[in-house]
């Protein structure tokens, strides 16, 4: 079993983070501070830091796309990547790249989609239908 990481991330507003990562992922809520949350993203600590502005993301053209340079995310089981797609379309969530299959055919082949939180972060959830492929070159 790996291990929780912990990665922490600016925001704007701590109210719309909040509801977005509870309401929209589905994330339970840590500890809490006026000026940070922690969220349990996937079994993974990730905190909200409030900052004044919002950080601009330069992009990395990947299996044209532009992928944000900055972004985070999880790397989910098959069903569950798909499932959470679906639950993302369903609230009508704006994705900057709409639920794909990336390197078809390859051995990187995967499932990625990608969008921002209230504060413009990006996040990334893929998959692989091997997780063993996470890795291969």
């Amino acid at each position: 079993m790996l291990t929780p990481f912990h990665l922490a991330f600016p925001v704007t507003d701590l109210a719309a983070t909040r509801a977005f990562y509870e309401q929209r992922l589905g994330c339970a809520i840590g500890r809490t501070h006026d000026r940070w949350i922690d969220f349990d993203l996937f079994g993974h600590q990730v905190t909200a830091h409030l900052v004044d502005q919002a950080v601009e993301s330069p992009t990395n053209r990947v299996d044209k796309h532009d992928v944000p340079a900055f972004h985070f995310g999880v790397v989910l089981p098959w069903d569950d990547w798909h499932r959470l797609a679906d639950q993302l379309r369903e609230a009508e969530t704006r994705f900057s790249i709409e639920p794909t299959i990336r390197f078809a055919g390859e051995v990187g082949e995967q499932a990625t989609m990608f969008f921002q939180d209230p504060s413009g972060n990006f996040l990334e959830f893929k998959s692989f239908k091997d997780p063993a492929k996470l890795f291969a070159t």
